[in-house]
């Protein structure tokens, strides 16, 4: 047998190389296949419950949970009682994360709402009103408009729709019933509008035998708690927690693998991480 020219064991690498390339082109990118970690956390206006301040705190926390995406609530812009700091903008900072903020309420100077923190560029991020009928007077006759704040993000081979809320935090179900109907309303017509990924979270005041998650049962979102969470998935008050009022809700296409509260006293409240992934048909 004649031994092979260079020219020929050239040729053999190429071709070995293209069928290489043309067996990995039909896989999905690496990307498509990561996890996707989530944390909600309610930051208590940027103080633990005795009153010191907990930024450094809340941005380590999300470091040391390699959250991707963290949905903030109770955060000050410009605030006195925060010392006129701009936290969103502080915790994008110290986290190296993008940020958006959605003012629900003037207050004190400054701005108090809820925010987002990802990993990955925010395409646009707007604040939606949640109105409710008959106004809600509080003590002292002032009223406290909830919000929910939507942030489109720009993740590897997917774009996300969040949705960022805090609802009411009276005893009764009766505020948040509305204030939940117009979340769901907003994340249905994402989907329809071709959103893949539309994800609900936040402090939604509202314990899992409670009127309002009934409500997400009977909508195309879902409490994966039950299906991945450990342990009984109390995070407030943070000392020693007793209820469970802090969620994420998916729809068909995500596959929560884990979900875990974090033992932490930054806050009032203690942070809830979810592990999820995407899969489709």
């Amino acid at each position: 047998m004649q031994p092979l020219t260079t020219a020929f064991r050239v040729a053999v690498i190429v071709c070995a190389s293209l069928l290489t390339i043309a067996a990995c082109s039909s896989l999905p990118p690496r990307e498509m296949q990561r996890e996707l970690r989530v944390l909600v956390y309610n930051i208590h206006a940027g103080k633990d419950a005795k009153g010191v301040d907990n930024l450094s705190r809340v941005a380590a926390l999300v470091r040391s949970t390699n959250a991707d995406i963290a949905l903030l609530q109770e955060v000050d812009r410009g605030t006195t009682r925060s010392g006129k700091v701009d936290q969103p903008r502080v915790l994008a900072s110290l986290t190296g994360f993008g940020v958006a903020f959605g003012k629900t309420l003037e207050y004190q100077g400054g701005d108090y709402g809820i925010a987002v923190l990802s990993r990955w560029p925010i395409r646009s991020d707007s604040l939606v009103s949640l109105p409710v009928s008959p106004p809600q007077a509080r003590a002292g006759g002032s009223y406290e408009p909830r919000g929910v704040l939507r942030a489109t993000i720009d993740a590897p081979g997917n774009r996300l729709d969040i949705f960022n809320t805090h609802l009411d935090a009276s005893r009764d179900d009766f505020y948040r019933r509305q204030e939940l109907a117009t979340v769901l309303d907003l994340a249905s017509r994402a989907i329809e509008d071709g959103s893949k990924s539309a994800l609900v979270g936040g402090d939604l005041n509202s314990e899992p035998a409670s009127a309002v998650i009934d409500m997400v049962r009977g909508s195309f979102l879902r409490d994966p708690w039950p299906e991945c969470g450990q342990g009984n998935g109390f995070s407030y008050p943070a000392d020693r927690p007793v209820k469970r009022i802090d969620y994420l809700l998916l729809p068909a296409k995500w596959r929560c693998i884990t979900a875990s509260v974090i033992e932490n006293e930054a806050s009032d409240h203690r942070a809830v991480l979810f592990i999820l992934r995407r899969h489709d048909p």
